[in-house]
């Protein structure tokens, strides 16, 4: 069996080859979708078994159009930009060649295996190329090569307050590797607590600022704030909040949250949290139609208290919004209360099928085994991934002080990356 691939960069050729391997299997990973509603897409994944080693058995050959690479066990490669500093800058890791002076009609002149990879003078300009194994293993595209793996989450209910990921705040200060402990527990389990954390404004900052730079929004950049609608949203006051996401409103929500309690004289203020993954799954096992419509209706939002402000998305989106690649549930947009007028309908049996699928969801985020309650305390900060984590909170009385911020998504992905993953590895990758 032969696979073509086309090439990106300056190896703008196909690379052909065989597929012989029994342990090669494929996987179907299909993701639910609404009757009637344009269905998301169902995602054909290698789960890859072989090595990126040569055969023994078999030569490398070429032509015009492609190059044959037999791997050990027969499975599929692909080439794409030349890595060489000529093509590609040493230090800003940008492409320095100009794609499209590239000719069509581009072919190898000689391929060579060597040790650690595949070198190719091309027939154009004699430039020569050289691509690992490992690259070419792990940028293989049709079919993908690189084993498919969930993203490893934990997922979790109110058992979870038994023990909560935590660190401490001295760790984190100190040194990188903390901070990948740090990044880690909050990626694995969508929250953290840090402890011993000085109660203040500026010990605070500090550390939201060990992972990246503060968001600002028309909220501001870093908060510190109490129940006196300063700004006029119902986290300024004293009334209870419902689970939800934050920034349902943005077109890109802030990826993290941190909150830290500085003072409380008074009663009440409980702190709500739902593992929205755990939820999402808890909804499509038991109301898979509510699970597709959530999936698929787009929910508009707003945030208009404010004077002179009215935010809005670019566009509507799902409440459960999956990887456009992958199929894997990326995000979870639900703040029922910053939700806008819902006009967009197709037939009023939409309409009672979608507020269905919200009642069921809303019954699944308020069950004791799902939610989670923590009283907050001076010196422990919270901090939760605000694509995952819904988090609300009880009324309360008397003074209530907080402070806290946002961080940006890609800003926290970058860091967990960075300090959990050697750069090389990461670089590779891109």
């Amino acid at each position: 069996m032969a696979t073509t691939t086309r090439i990106a960069g300056r190896a703008v050729l196909n690379v052909y080859v065989t597929i012989s391997s029994p342990n090669s299997k494929i996987l179907e990973y299909s993701v639910l979708t609404d009757p009637g509603c344009r269905p998301l897409r169902t995602y054909n994944v290698t789960k890859a078994d072989a090595r990126p080693v040569l055969s023994e058995h078999h030569k490398i050959s070429w032509d015009e159009k492609k190059v044959l690479v037999p791997w050990e066990e027969g499975k599929t490669s692909n080439l794409d930009h030349c890595q060489c500093s000529e093509c590609r800058h040493p230090e800003t890791k940008q492409r320095l060649i100009d794609t499209f002076s590239i000719p069509p009609t581009i072919q190898a002149a000689e391929v060579e295996t060597q040790e650690k990879g595949l070198k190719i003078t091309w027939k154009n300009d004699k430039h020569e190329s050289f691509y690992p194994y490992e690259w070419l293993h792990l940028h293989s595209y049709n079919p993908r090569l690189q084993k498919y793996l969930s993203p490893q989450f934990r997922l979790w209910g109110a058992e979870i307050g038994e023990r909560p990921p935590e660190i401490s705040y001295k760790e984190v200060i100190e040194s990188d590797k903390g901070v990948a402990k740090w990044t880690s527990k909050i990626y694995t389990y969508g929250f953290s607590y840090v402890n011993d954390v000085p109660v203040s404004p500026e010990a605070t900052q500090k550390l939201v600022e060990r992972i990246a730079l503060i968001r600002h929004t028309h909220y501001g950049g870093f908060w510190d704030f109490t129940a006196d609608l300063a700004k006029k949203d119902t986290a300024y006051t004293d009334l209870p909040l419902a689970v939800h996401t934050d920034n349902t409103y943005f077109s890109d929500p802030a990826g993290l949250q941190l909150l830290h309690l500085l003072e409380h004289k008074g009663d009440g203020g409980m702190t709500l949290l739902v593992d929205g993954f755990k939820a999402a799954r808890i909804l499509r096992d038991e109301y898979p139609d509510s699970y597709r419509i959530l999936s698929n209706v787009r929910v508009p939002s707003h945030a208009s208290g404010n004077a002179g402000i009215s935010i809005q998305p670019f566009a509507p989106f799902p409440v459960l919004n999956h990887h456009p690649v992958d199929g894997e549930l990326m995000q979870i947009r639900w703040n029922n209360d910053d939700r806008a007028t819902m006009d967009n309908w197709g037939d009023s049996d939409e309409v009672d099928r979608f507020y269905e699928a919200m009642r069921h969801w809303d019954v699944i985020l308020s069950r004791r085994d799902v939610e989670y309650r923590e009283q907050l305390v001076p010196g422990r900060a919270l901090i939760f991934d605000n694509w995952r984590v819904l988090h609300g909170r009880t009324s309360f009385t008397g003074f209530r002080r907080m402070c806290g911020a946002y961080v940006n998504r890609d800003d926290f992905i970058s860091r967990f990356l960075m300090t959990n993953t050697k750069r090389e590895v990461v670089l590779n990758a891109v």
